[in-house]
């Protein structure tokens, strides 16, 4: 019966795919985007390749304020697109009911791509009721991992601080704000009179990981949203990290910063559009984030070609002065798929069927090249069987303007994709491809990494460390305990900033008290149920 179901649907999918390159008019595909974006050209080329092959156009939304807000706003009205990506809410999605479970309609036979894509990572990425409603979007990784930058989460700092300062290694918190610190006294205006800022922090929506994540990197780990869980006890204990006396050591070390005037009162409540435009204009000196959360700043920094004012990343950690010992940075980890993340199909879609189909046509070497490299001729070259580019083909990916007539990034980001290298040895993205990471990189950037004797900005880092058996905790969905959760982090959210803020240390220890009172109980919450997941998840992943 199996196999006979099977073979339907493959012929469904084939009668779908014969549908797209037959329909007259091609189908209008409803798409939203969880984070705010730029709609492409009306002439993009690559998205009329798609409507030429597949036959469909894509009308898109993207994110405009709050974006829970306008989740909450179409759960109402059950106002879903056809491909909705939810962006980090996506298990809000995924409990209304808003998506479809995708696993019916991938098949061996009839969806080999997307099969073989997913069919090994497939006890980590369904949940506990065997469905897949969403493929992730990125970390499945094919033949072998690249790590050529921090793709994640690290202190930044504007790369002519570290010019200024003689290109020290700077490997503490401490020494962070001090460089910092010393660069402003010395640099307190840009070269056209623009104050700088010393170091920004990001509070709004989801995004306020900014302001809470830190902490568990400072004390030597990986990113497990708010959790720390210790990988070599063999018992996996998980605890909150937000209220313990080692995280009030960020904080208070961003108040004494406050009070130097490095911080500035409006970080607090500035949105994410302003925090990328300070960005972008070259102004903010130095930043929590992840890499991915402000590459359209990164864009702009190097179209303007102000190079001295991109970023590179830092793994930072506690010095022995506060008391927490030696500890070691592991802020990469090995690959993580990255679960729950990406484009799922809603329910008010009509043709599942051939959203799938466009997905696995998507998926294939013919269009990963497409999407990631572009037109061979017009935006890499091949030589000897390497795919490369010039200083021009290079410089164009950069371009945000040169992007929306010349890419399907919109699409490409949250669909379904391959990382890590070809069977042949190029890489997936062309980015990742050796020859054009170093040589083609600005010369101010050359010069940069020359200095620190790199080649790529990972090698500031640690390697990559051995994913733990769970994962990485911040993909545990949290909406067993979500009013609980919710309230876990508005408390955070209320009583970090008035810490940082505060007036003198009596002060500062009383709103610390007071925050770590109200937060307590929702804390405990929060941490049995992490721990019961996490060990769920070991167990599972070690069966």
């Amino acid at each position: 019966m199996r196999k006979l179901l099977a073979a339907i649907l493959a012929i469904m999918m084939l009668l779908s795919m014969t549908s797209f390159a037959m329909a007259e008019e091609p189908l209008t595909v409803t798409v939203f985007r969880g984070d705010p974006g730029d709609q492409p050209t009306e002439d993009n080329k690559i998205y009329k390749m798609i409507e030429e092959e597949f036959g469909v156009k894509f009308e898109i939304e993207f994110l405009a304020g709050d974006l829970d807000e306008t989740l909450g706003t179409k759960f109402a009205g059950e106002d879903y697109p056809d491909l909705f990506d939810a962006g980090n809410s996506a298990e809000k999605a995924i409990a209304a009911g808003a998506l479809i479970d995708l696993l019916p309609y991938i098949t061996e036979e009839g969806t080999p791509n997307l099969y073989n894509h997913i069919k090994d990572l497939l006890p980590q990425l369904v949940n506990e009721n065997g469905e897949l409603f969403i493929i992730p979007n990125y970390g499945i990784n094919y033949n072998a991992q690249i790590q050529n930058a921090c793709n994640g989460p690290a202190f930044f700092l504007q790369k002519q601080v570290l010019e200024w300062a003689g290109y020290p290694q700077i490997k503490t918190l401490n020494e962070y704000f001090d460089v910092i610190e010393k660069f402003l006294a010395a640099n307190p205006t840009n070269e056209n009179g623009a104050a700088y800022e010393g170091f920004a922090i990001l509070c709004e929506d989801w995004r306020h990981f900014c302001l809470i994540n830190p902490v568990q990197h400072l004390m030597g780990r990986p990113n497990d949203g708010e959790v720390i869980i210790n990988v070599n006890s063999g018992n996996w204990e998980t605890e909150t990290f937000i209220d313990k006396p080692y995280a009030k050591d960020y904080y208070a070390k961003l108040n004494e910063m406050f009070k130097k005037g490095l911080i500035n009162p409006d970080t607090f409540v500035m949105t994410y559009d302003q925090y990328i435009a300070k960005l972008s204009a070259g102004t903010v000196l130095g930043m929590f984030d992840q890499t991915w959360d402000f590459g359209t700043a990164t864009q702009a920094l190097e179209t303007a070609k102000m190079y001295k004012n991109t970023y590179i990343a830092l793994p930072l950690v506690y010095d022995e002065s506060y008391g927490h010992g030696v500890i070691e940075e592991h802020y990469l980890n090995g690959a993580v798929p990255n679960k729950d993340r990406g484009f799922g199909i809603s329910v008010n879609c009509e043709y599942p069927e051939k959203m799938i189909q466009l997905f696995e046509g998507l998926l294939s070497d013919k269009w990963q090249k497409i999407l990631q490299w572009g037109i061979e001729g017009e935006d890499y070259y091949v030589e000897n069987g390497r795919m490369l580019m010039t200083k021009e083909q290079y410089n164009n990916r950069s371009d945000a303007t040169w992007k929306m007539a010349n890419t399907a990034i919109t699409i490409w980001e949250s669909a379904p994709k391959k990382q890590g290298t070809q069977d042949d040895g190029n890489a997936w993205a062309h980015s990742d491809q050796g020859e054009n990471y170093f040589a083609l990189m600005s010369d101010y950037d050359k010069a940069f990494l020359t200095a620190y004797g790199y080649k790529k900005p990972a090698d500031f880092f640690n390697a990559p460390i051995e994913l733990a058996p769970y994962g990485e905790a911040w993909q545990i969905d949290k909406s067993p305990i979500q009013d609980d959760y919710d309230k876990y982090l508005l408390i955070q959210d209320q009583w970090l900033p008035k810490v940082i803020m505060s007036a003198d240390q009596a002060e500062l220890d009383a709103n610390w008290d007071a925050f770590v009172a109200e937060i307590t109980p929702y804390a405990e919450v929060y941490t049995e149920f992490m721990q019961a997941e996490v060990l769920k998840l070991v167990e599972q992943a070690t069966k």
